[in-house]
C-alpha cells in the first residue's frame, strides 16, 4: 500500500484548500485601520512621555528614547501614506466613468 506524501505535509493541505477559510478569518479593513490607529496613537503617546521624562531630566536611557520617538514618526508616516493612497484611490473610483 503506497502512502500519500501529501497527507505527512499538513501546510499543503491548508494550501489546497479554497480561500474561502482564510477571508473568514481575516479582520475587515475598518477594523485593521482602526487597530493601527490605535498603535500608532499609542507610539506617540509613549514618545511623548519620553520626551517628558528627558526634560525633566528622569530618563535612564537617552537612546530607548529615541528608539522610541523614531518609531513613533515612522508609524505615522505609514499611516500618514495609508491615507494618501486610500484617498488617491477614492479619487480614482470617482472619475472611473459607468
Amino acid at each position: 500500500m503506497a502512502a500519500d506524501p501529501v497527507s505527512f505535509l499538513p501546510a499543503l493541505r491548508a494550501i489546497e484548500a479554497p480561500g474561502i477559510a482564510r477571508q473568514a478569518a481575516s479582520p475587515d479593513f475598518g477594523a485593521w485601520l482602526a487597530s493601527s490607529l490605535d498603535g500608532v496613537n499609542r507610539q506617540l503617546v509613549q514618545a511623548d512621555q519620553g520626551i517628558k521624562t528627558l526634560a525633566t531630566g528622569e530618563a535612564q536611557n537617552l537612546h530607548q528614547v529615541m528608539i522610541s520617538l523614531e518609531e513613533a514618526r515612522l508609524g505615522l508616516q505609514l499611516l500618514v501614506q495609508v491615507r494618501n493612497r486610500l484617498l488617491e484611490s477614492y479619487q480614482e473610483i470617482l472619475r472611473m466613468q459607468v
